[in-house]
């Protein structure tokens, strides 16, 4: 049987300057765009220790866990110092960071309004529980 394999692309529209709103992930969160203004993210560069997977996952539709229809999750490499450079940069910090079984989550918001999931991952394990 044909499957997914993966996540193909995020698309979604700016519901102001689609522009300024792609410059802001390059200087803000370092999403490195192309010539013809998109990015192409490359799991092989990611450095933890799951080796790189992508979640997916519905949400309830009464669901708290996000307002929009929907909520991009980007992998990070060091939670703590990104939302340093954010908070300095005047950049809404939303929650977090948080710690879990499969790592840590904050919350930020982007110009247009959009809730951003950031997450440090870590491999799960019962040990790591916060329970």
């Amino acid at each position: 049987m044909a499957k997914v394999t993966g996540i193909g692309g995020i698309f979604f529209k700016s519901t102001r300057d689609d522009k300024a709103l792609s410059e802001w992930y390059q200087r803000h969160l370092g999403i490195q765009l192309e010539p013809w203004g998109g990015a192409i993210l490359k799991w092989p560069e990611d450095k933890a220790e799951d080796k790189g997977l992508t979640v997916w996952n519905v949400a309830a539709k009464d669901s708290d866990w996000f307002d929009a229809p929907f909520m991009i999750n980007y992998r990070v490499d060091n939670l703590g110092e990104l939302l340093a450079q954010l908070r300095a940069a005047g950049v809404q910090i939303v929650k977090g960071p948080e710690s879990h079984e499969n790592g840590k989550f904050a919350w930020i918001m982007d110009p247009d309004g959009n809730k951003v999931e950031l997450w440090e991952p870590m491999l799960w394990d019962e040990k790591n529980k916060q329970r």
